[in-house]
């Protein structure tokens, strides 16, 4: 002994029936270890901290009619929640190829999954942006895929974390890049904005109403002071938009967070560049399952999956969107915007 008289650190308490701090949350991020305290809070139809509740995975499964021996692609792994599903419909014999461009989140994920199934041979994950899938699966599976899943939501575990400045609920660094280690953060986008081109951002991310009156305060703001912390930027549009309602005021403050995530991490570049690879991805009645989360994402899909169907290249594409059921949207409340589109490979 050292003669020390130093104790070790304890671990901080669960604060009371309903922690509100993301770290205090620590029964919520250990479900096999606090099972019971988890199922409490999906069945207050709520997501529990650090984990992701899939959408409409029945709906999913459905349109990709999945069978034993076959090759299935998730472009969009996340908690690994349609991936277990996806991986367990193509048993045995199949392969589970999946992506995502988080560095923090995907090792975690691949750890849960390997757990869950012993054939190594099984699953190939990668860390990458979607946008280059089709150099993944040209060595993996040169021949193409028969399935393909590509959820656009924002994860739940990266929502929920503040020190990842995705959500305006809870303070943290406003940054909102997917993968942290490369790119630049929301905060640092905004020194190179100025007020024309950040009122462009919120009207072609969003369809921000008053994209003008927000690009003026935002961009007045940051010149006197950097907007740094979610919490700043928050509080500057409460301040300088009053005249708005409260209701309208609060759907603005989530555009203008779901503007600059989509312009800091190039959404709708990498969703065009997954769109236009797709075709030749597939092999020949392959089938296709995008879920989109807004306006934006979702004319793209749309857009896309009409047009391959025109030049022959689908045989057959989505009429309508797939909406999750009543029940889900009420278990789930992440799952009310979700839109399924699916094209089947000619």
């Amino acid at each position: 002994m050292d003669g020390s008289s130093e104790k070790p650190s304890r671990r901080r308490r669960y604060s009371g029936k309903n922690p509100k701090s993301f770290d205090d949350k620590y029964k919520e991020q250990q479900a096999s270890r606090y099972p019971d305290e988890v199922a409490k809070i999906i069945e207050q139809g709520k997501t529990p901290a650090g984990t992701h509740r899939p959408i409409m995975i029945n709906e999913v499964l459905s349109i990709l009619a999945l069978v034993p021996g076959e090759t299935v692609v998730d472009c969009t792994v996340g908690y690994g929640g349609h991936s277990s599903e996806l991986l367990s419909a193509v048993q045995p014999g199949g392969r589970l190829l999946g992506v995502d461009a988080d560095p923090i989140e995907l090792p975690k994920t691949e750890a849960r999954l390997r757990g869950l199934f012993s054939d190594d041979t099984s699953m190939m994950l990668r860390r990458m942006n979607f946008a280059g899938v089709a150099q993944f699966l040209a060595a993996e599976a040169p021949d193409g895929v028969d399935g393909l899943l590509a959820d656009l939501g924002v994860s739940s575990m990266q929502i929920d974390d503040p020190s990842r400045g995705f959500s305006f609920k809870f303070d943290g660094p406003l940054d909102m890049r997917m993968n942290p280690l490369r790119g630049v953060s929301a905060s640092d986008l905004l020194n190179t904005l100025d007020v024309e081109r950040l009122v462009t951002i919120l009207q072609e991310n969003s369809d921000e109403p008053h994209a003008v009156a927000v690009a003026q305060c935002v961009i007045v703001a940051h010149a006197k002071k950097p907007i740094d912390t979610t919490r700043a930027l928050v509080h500057i549009l409460r301040d300088r938009m009053k005249q708005l309602s409260v209701l309208d005021l609060d759907l603005t403050v989530r555009r203008v967070f779901q503007s600059l995530r989509i312009a800091v991490n190039e959404e709708f570049s990498s969703l065009d560049a997954l769109l236009n690879q797709l075709p030749s991805s597939m092999k020949q009645g392959g089938r296709i399952a995008i879920l989109t989360f807004h306006s934006g994402e979702d004319r793209r899909v749309k857009t896309s999956f009409r047009r391959g169907f025109e030049e022959g290249l689908y045989s057959s594409v989505s009429k309508d969107v797939v909406r999750a059921s009543f029940d889900e949207q009420r278990s789930n409340s992440r799952s009310k915007s979700a839109k399924l589109r699916f094209a089947i490979r000619s």
